[in-house]
């Protein structure tokens, strides 16, 4: 139910993508369980940003370098030798992706591929699990989740470039990480991810945020698409007990010196919320402004606007069944922390200590269950 924090301890860890959303409260966690992280990634996207605002740099080895970079890439991982490498770094916007494809194809696709080469070429790394989306499947608005093993596709370019980076992992395993191979190289599928410090341009939560910081309505563009919402830890906590298992290649054993006996766990696997947490946009920001308080309101878009799809949820069953993996923050604590993170920000909070609480928090709900 909750990362194994004596197989953390010590393990030497290279994250890519470390300045953004995801990867901050990655490099939070990890940080707090004693690995040593090195992280590789472009300056912090947003100004401010969590990565800033916590202080993260102070616990880690960060490099400011771009994952196009191959020979630069490929010094830091030989230099890092770790023992278990979290791909995070991407670019990760629908609509960026439609004003720039190329970039967006570079990063995400190009950008997968010299991490892998890197970690091929030096040889240290044991477990290796590259983050992609749930949007990398071919999307048919179907009503019920996507499962592992269907099609890969996408509409726009940032969901291509995710589906094309899956094929890439997919051949990377097939012909360098397969069962002779030391390292064991899966992907990680998640929806969308909510929580505080996330102040990127485009997405639901960040747009709210500011809007009611700045006393002005939110403007939703399509209030019925439906998504599978869930907390930013939630997903964290699926990437660090699978590389768990795929550091030691047993779904029953995190011990931190098992030796891996097989590829069993080396593939894709969707990490979501349960099924009831695939909510409408419009429900969402009802939600938020209302917890918010202050007159906070919203109101509809009315523009053209680039294809998004209206549907999409994952079936996670095979990460509960082999993994133990269980959603615990319903959607309604998952929007109450957050909005509570964003509020303590305004008042100048901690949010260091305040992230680290939510995380303690969280694993304490697991111990329980």
């Amino acid at each position: 139910m909750n990362p194994n924090r004596q197989f953390w301890k010590g393990k030497k860890v290279f994250l890519t993508g470390h300045t953004g959303f995801k990867g901050s409260w990655l490099s939070l966690w990890l940080q707090d369980m004693g690995a040593e992280v090195t992280g590789y990634s472009l300056a912090p996207p947003t100004n401010p940003s969590l990565f800033e605002t916590a202080d993260l740099t102070s616990g880690m080895r960060s490099i400011e370098a771009d994952i196009r970079d191959l020979p630069r890439m490929t010094t830091a991982v030989a230099e890092a030798e770790p023992d278990v490498v979290l791909h995070l770094a991407a670019q990760p916007l629908v609509r960026y992706s439609y004003d720039n494809p190329i970039e967006t194809y570079e990063t995400n696709v190009m950008g997968t591929a010299n991490l892998l080469e890197a970690v091929r070429r030096s040889g240290s790394a044991r477990s290796v699990v590259c983050i992609t989306t749930d949007k990398c499947y071919e999307n048919r608005e179907w009503d019920w989740g996507y499962r592992e093993n269907e099609a890969m596709g996408g509409h726009d370019p940032y969901s291509s470039s995710k589906g094309c980076a899956e094929l890439l992992i997919s051949a990377y395993r097939r012909s360098y990480f397969g069962p002779e191979s030391l390292t064991s190289l899966a992907s990680a599928r998640a929806g969308n991810v909510i929580g505080g410090g996330d102040w990127a341009g485009d997405r639901l939560i960040p747009d709210i945020m500011r809007a009611m910081m700045n006393n002005e309505p939110v403007v939703i563009r399509n209030p019925n698409s439906i998504r599978p919402w869930q907390h930013v830890i939630e997903p964290l906590c699926g990437y660090l007990i699978l590389a768990e298992r795929l550091f030691t290649q047993d779904a029953n054993d995190t011990s931190p010196d098992s030796a891996p006996t097989s590829t069993d766990m080396a593939q894709g696997w969707n990490f979501g919320p349960k099924d009831d947490d695939a909510k409408p946009v419009g429900w969402i920001v009802d939600r938020v402004t209302k917890a918010w308080g202050a007159g906070a309101r919203w109101e509809l878009d009315g523009g053209d606007h680039p294809h998004e799809a209206q549907y999409l949820k994952l079936d996670i069953s095979k990460a509960a069944n082999r993994l133990g993996y269980s959603p615990r923050l319903d959607l309604a604590t998952a929007l109450e922390w957050t909005t509570l993170w964003y509020k303590s920000f305004q008042e100048g909070a901690d949010m260091k200590s305040l992230s680290k609480d939510q995380i303690s928090e969280f694993e304490k709900m697991g111990n329980t269950k």
